[in-house]
């Protein structure tokens, strides 16, 4: 039992050592799009392929900022956007 609980708990915080943003997004200009994305102080290039799929954005928080050509868009973990003229609009 003990064993059990000891590996739970490692398991717990091994899963929160490897934290991101998850986004689903659909992708209306039917081409691949690179944006700079702002999480915790760095700045990484995230790659939009050019289809409805899944990406994500590395780093220790849950929320982070996209910069598009239509300005910055904050977004968090899990939410379902669309990109359509080169910018992000959330997917309600």
């Amino acid at each position: 039992m003990k064993k059990m609980i000891l590996s739970a708990a490692m398991l717990l915080l091994a899963s929160q050592a490897f934290c991101g943003v998850t986004l689903r997004y659909e992708n209306r200009d039917s081409k691949k799009v690179t944006m700079t994305s702002k999480m915790d102080g760095n700045e990484r290039e995230v790659t939009f392929d050019n289809a409805t799929s899944s990406v994500t954005i590395q780093g220790s928080g849950t929320k982070c900022v996209i910069e598009t050509k239509c300005g910055k868009v904050e977004l968090k973990d899990g939410d379902h956007v669309i990109i359509k003229d080169g910018c992000i609009k959330m997917n309600n």
